[in-house]
């Protein structure tokens, strides 16, 4: 399974702008065209861009699909061709963007963030998604060709009404729908590791089970931070009356912003309970640690009466009557065993062991 990424934010020059920041590196993009009405479809791969704006010029629904950021000429015609912005131009191929929805002139610019726990590592891993809307046509830009909008294509080939005919508003929330239905799919694996880390703290902790814990607290931060910012995302949809989603679709983004708000409720539910681990596993240790401590003080507590007494008759005086007795020394191993005895008893009398 290839491994999603986090792609750190740097500081960059102006010069810079257009010279992409992903580590999944793909020369030549893929790119894919959905042209579609109600009683049409045209989809195709595209060996070069420029090959579908002849849909989208004949008033077509399109969206088009882009998989990998490294190739300029792609990104420069299609900049060029629908006027973007070069601001929207820099947060496509710098993959470092927090979710956001913007407006540059004409065309409004959507990023979100796909996410997946890769169960070798126990990371979370996260590629960005970029979603420009330019009039009758959808652009997706992604660091690589692997992604969950099966669904959506399906939906798009079956002639679903709804989808055929409502613009690329509708489509633009279907994207987002599928990422954050997604985001389930993960939460449901986090908390199958969680579950498995519950089991390994109250087996046997050890070190390993730590670091498991620090890593899991490391990768929900990671999720929280790449999840909250989506609420706002979507609520901007919903109230700034110059992004192209108009009332009927409210109803859908008012869905989409309730699942949101379950996804990071939901992410800080496991924070809690990573928190609540966290302490259960030091408490554990320390009350091992406390186990052995008092099985070594009545060990040691056991010892003392009987060193006292093989120290009183170790003394080198000449006039020590016990010593010449015949039985003398019988009886002091006698005593000794029935002090040892008379201890235990009393220790296991005060549940002390």
């Amino acid at each position: 399974m290839r491994k999603f990424s986090r792609a750190a934010h740097t500081v960059r020059r102006p010069s810079e702008s257009l010279d992409p920041e992903t580590p999944h590196r793909r020369e030549s993009a893929g790119i894919k065209l959905f042209a579609y009405d109600e009683s049409s479809l045209d989809e195709r791969d595209l060996a070069r861009v420029e090959e579908g704006f002849e849909a989208v010029d004949r008033g077509l629904t399109s969206w088009i699909n882009v998989d990998g950021l490294h190739d300029r000429a792609t990104i420069d015609s299609l900049g060029d061709h629908f006027s973007l912005h070069p601001l929207l131009l820099e947060d496509v191929v710098h993959a470092a963007q927090r979710c956001k929805v913007e407006q540059y002139g004409g065309n409004t610019y959507i990023v979100i963030r796909m996410l997946e726990f890769d169960r070798l590592s126990k990371e979370i891993n996260s590629v960005q998604i970029s979603i420009v809307l330019a009039g009758n046509t959808l652009i997706t830009f992604q660091e690589h060709d692997r992604d969950v909008f099966d669904g959506v294509r399906e939906r798009i080939r079956a002639g679903r009404p709804r989808m055929r005919t409502s613009g690329t508003a509708y489509l633009a929330y279907a994207l987002l729908d599928a990422v954050v239905d997604h985001y389930f799919v993960l939460l449901e694996e986090v908390g199958e590791h969680i579950e498995s880390i519950e089991d390994a703290l109250f087996r046997r902790p050890d070190r390993e089970t730590l670091t498991d814990i620090h890593t899991l607290k490391r990768e929900l931060i990671y999720l929280r931070k790449s999840v909250w910012p989506l609420r706002e995302t979507i609520n901007s949809m919903l109230r700034d009356e110059d992004l192209p989603f108009h009332d009927k679709l409210h109803v859908y983004l008012r869905d989409l912003y309730d699942h949101t708000v379950q996804v990071i409720e939901t992410t800080e539910s496991y924070r809690d309970l990573n928190a609540g681990m966290l302490e259960t596993y030091l408490s554990m240790v320390s009350n091992r640690m406390n186990e052995v401590m008092k099985t070594l003080t009545i060990i040691a507590t056991l010892f003392i009466p009987l060193t006292f007494v093989v120290g009183v008759y170790g003394m080198n005086f000449d006039h020590m009557p016990e010593l010449h007795l015949r039985w003398g020394y019988p009886a002091l191993w006698g005593f000794m065993v029935l002090v040892s005895i008379a201890m235990f008893r009393y220790f296991k009398r005060k549940r002390w062991l």
